[in-house]
């Protein structure tokens, strides 16, 4: 399979921009394995798709709010971080996308909110890709909570 199948037009008026206000009436895509065939229905009518001993696995996992906005020491230039992935937890060290890479260099420090937060690049990863230290003496909760306060969620361009 290769990824341009997967490349159509999607007219923006088809996308969804919040949840139903019932939520058991959002849209339910059903695809019939056996004959390809592809109804249309509510979330309300799923239990009608369910024989006994089926088994529904609900996720309750939350998006990580990872795209962080700030700025840079001395310039004060606007940039965004992305958070990929927590290298180091004892020493708050991160994996990130920065945009724009080419101003963000090993021995910026970065500022998030009201200077709630500050992290300094430490090395060069990939060609937008940092590993930063985040400066922050708080327990881990406390760290956790201003990332929550500071981060957003990665949203795609289009919303």
């Amino acid at each position: 399979m290769k990824l341009s199948q997967f490349d159509f037009e999607l007219p923006k008026e088809k996308i969804a921009l919040y949840p139903s206000k019932q939520r058991d009436e959002c849209k339910l895509m059903v695809v019939h394995r056996k004959t390809g065939k592809i109804e249309h229905k509510m979330f309300k009518n799923v239990l009608d798709y369910f024989d006994d001993g089926d088994v529904m696995a609900i996720n309750n996992t939350k998006v990580f709010p990872a795209r962080m906005y700030g700025t840079k020491e001395k310039t004060g230039a606007k940039i965004e971080v992305f958070l990929l992935r927590e290298l180091n937890h004892d020493l708050r060290l991160w994996d990130v996308l920065v945009d724009p890479a080419r101003k963000i260099r090993v021995g910026n420090k970065l500022y998030f909110g009201d200077d709630d937060l500050v992290a300094e690049v430490v090395d060069n990863t990939t060609s937008r890709g940092r590993t930063i230290r985040f400066l922050f003496d708080g327990t881990d909760a406390d760290f956790r909570a201003v990332l929550d306060k500071l981060g957003n969620t990665p949203l795609p361009k289009y919303i």
